[in-house]
């Protein structure tokens, strides 16, 4: 540890001497020797660092003010500053001790400053505005104690060494965090832009939709398809296609109405939205996209005739705006275009709506679901990425009806949250997961919980009440909730799920990916794990973007501490590629598919899946009937 003293007094420097032994010698050993010399059995004990190893001190002796701060501007080149500089306070004829310490402060803003004084003409209040900050200027009057001195350098000297490392520390976390927000953004570009045509995807239409249903007015949302497209394909191969694709995106961003968005939707669709002023307007704005469509292009030195259908939907402030119903309502005009002869703009009208009637059957039987005794719950295992553990279990419902046969949780948990139906059904499904976990060894339960109910008022004693009345630990109940569900109010939910973590609960943020979350907002809640939709897990062997919009989250819920659950998981491919990216937990068929409680608790008993002595995990699959994945 470097240390200067700045004394115009030789005498002084002999003092300091008994104090810090030379370099690469052990100043406590000095000090022992003359401590035991002067104080005999009271002798004060070496000064030790935090390792309990005695402190060697370097000591550099300088006669004025001058050579100080010459000494330290050349340590400062070297790498090898002092930690402590003792300047004494009247040196003359040079620069006086307030001077010397203002200037070596300039030099230096971390070294710590002890100012010796018998008597001064500055007030230390003086000196700690000219050599400040205050909190690295300290004070030893003459004569001093050896012990006073070596404590005071040793105590500093550990303080400066601690300031150091928390420098170099915050400068390494400042780097990650410029590193994790890059690659946040590199992965939000990649999920949210079409590969091919650098066009806004899919994501980002439901995005870009939502918006428009939120924000209230009149607009128009038209489906686009290319009609004959896979005769390109077929007879000209698949680059050909793509360039076609290319070219028709081009052709539409020039055709559209100012400030309309053009999204490829996968495939050869295309999604565009627009303000409108009426029905008759949007389709006169569809009916250019055609036409500019219906030209001849040049692809790969062939002639390649396009020709596109379309189908849009106008919506108005008047309408019961749901953004997924309204894609549905475009898509069925966009049929409709195509039954017609393709090259045509068809807008919807109710006649082409039969879901409308079924959709109201579903409403009034899931009314009655529960008192018939129709619902029940599957479970599907969540493992550990490294040894296959089962962990938890996703408790996933299922409804089967006599009328229709089972019917998709897709398609009635929807109609259940528009119609309030989804309080009822919800308190169903936690009572019932909660009934399964006293049979399990120790895995937990984690259960949906939809937008609407989270926002429920005072959600956290609503679930805690129910934990409680079933005898059931918190930290045995794994909450899952969607980014819409804590964005729409991201205080309110950011306190939410704070309690909810104190209390002991587990927190998982579903379908991870597919929404919009910022690094900053992510970190500000309190959440035990993501979950990364399984869209991303299917693309991983075909898409490029998949794998990496998969490593991205792997890296980012690393970084901030949460487990990563890779939902999904259907082949042995995904599970190496998954394990080699870090994901901490795996979900999907290639385990198990959602079983029965029965047959959960014999997963759970054996607690292990893949092993020699575990039950083929296909032998599961057959008690999945009908449910879905997750």
């Amino acid at each position: 540890m470097r240390i200067l003293i700045v004394d115009d007094e030789p005498a002084m420097h002999d003092s300091y001497r008994r104090c810090f032994a030379p370099k690469d010698t052990s100043s406590a050993d000095a000090l022992s020797g003359m401590a035991a010399e002067l104080f005999g059995d009271d002798a004060p004990t070496a000064p030790c660092d935090d390792d309990g190893e005695t402190v060697q001190f370097d000591a550099v002796h300088c006669l004025q003010g001058l050579d100080a701060v010459a000494e330290v501007e050349a340590a400062i080149a070297q790498g090898s500053p002092f930690a402590v500089a003792f300047i004494d306070v009247r040196m003359p004829p040079g620069i006086d001790g307030k001077e010397t310490a203002t200037r070596i402060r300039a030099l230096d803003p971390n070294i710590n400053l002890v100012i010796v004084t018998g008597f001064s003409d500055f007030s230390p209040i003086e000196i700690s505005r000219a050599a400040g900050p205050a909190d690295k200027i300290f004070y030893i009057a003459k004569p001093f104690e050896i012990a006073e001195v070596v404590q005071t350098a040793s105590a500093l000297g550990h303080r400066w060494r601690a300031d150091r490392d928390l420098a170099a520390a915050m400068a390494k976390l400042h780097e990650q965090s410029a590193e994790l927000a890059a690659n946040e953004s590199k992965a939000l570009h990649l999920a949210t832009h079409d590969s091919l045509t650098e066009a806004p995807n899919r994501l980002a239409f439901v995005k870009a939709l939502t918006d428009k249903v939120r924000g209230g007015g009149m607009f128009a949302c038209a489906m686009v398809d290319l009609d004959r497209f896979k005769l390109v394909n077929d007879t000209l191969g698949h680059l050909a296609g793509d360039e076609l694709i290319r070219a028709i995106c081009g052709i539409l961003q020039a055709n559209v109405p100012e400030g309309a968005i053009v999204a490829r939707l996968g495939g050869d669709e295309f999604g565009v939205l627009f303000d409108t002023a009426g029905e008759q307007a949007a389709v006169m704005a569809c009916d250019r996209m055609v036409a500019s469509c219906a030209t001849s292009f040049r692809i790969l030195g062939h002639s390649v005739h396009g020709a596109a259908s379309v189908g849009v939907v106008v919506i108005s402030g008047e309408d019961d705006r749901d953004p997924v119903d309204v894609m549905r309502r475009a898509d069925l005009a966009l049929n409709d275009a195509k039954k017609s002869g393709r090259g045509v703009v068809r807008a919807f009208d109710e006649s082409m709506d039969e879901s409308v009637r079924f959709r109201r059957r579903i409403e009034g039987g899931l009314g009655q679901a529960i008192s018939n005794g129709e619902l029940s719950l599957a479970y599907q295992p969540i493992v550990t990425g490294d040894a296959m553990e089962v962990v938890g279990f996703e408790a996933l419902l299922r409804w089967r009806t006599e009328e229709f046969g089972p019917i998709s949780p897709a398609l009635f948990i929807p109609i259940a949250e528009e119609s309030n139906l989804i309080h009822e059904l919800g308190d169903w499904v936690l009572d019932e997961a909660l009934k399964v976990l006293p049979e399990w060894p120790g895995q937990y339960v984690s259960v949906n919980f939809s937008p609407r109910q989270f926002r429920r008022q005072n959600f956290v004693g609503y679930v805690m009440e129910r934990v409680q009345r079933a005898g059931i630990a918190p930290s045995r109940v794994q909450i899952e909730i969607t980014e819409t569900a804590i964005f729409d109010n991201a205080e309110r939910a950011a306190e939410t799920l704070y309690k909810l973590r104190q209390m002991g609960f587990r927190i998982a943020l579903d379908d991870f990916g597919t929404g919009y979350s910022s690094l900053y907002n992510i970190r500000k809640f309190a959440l035990d794990c993501l979950k990364i939709d399984k869209s991303f897990i299917d693309g991983m062997g075909r898409e490029r973007e998949s794998a990496a919009i998969v490593q991205s989250i792997v890296h980012l819920g690393k970084a901030l501490g949460l487990g990563v659950v890779a939902e999904g998981v259907e082949t042995e491919g995904q599970v190496q590629a998954l394990r080699v990216a870090g994901a901490s937990h795996l979900q999907g068929y290639y385990f198990s598919r959602p079983v029965p409680a029965a047959d959960a608790k014999v997963m759970a008993d054996q607690r292990f899946i893949g092993g020699e002595d575990d039950l083929d995990g296909d032998e599961f699959a057959i008690h999945a009937g009908n449910g879905t994945d997750g």
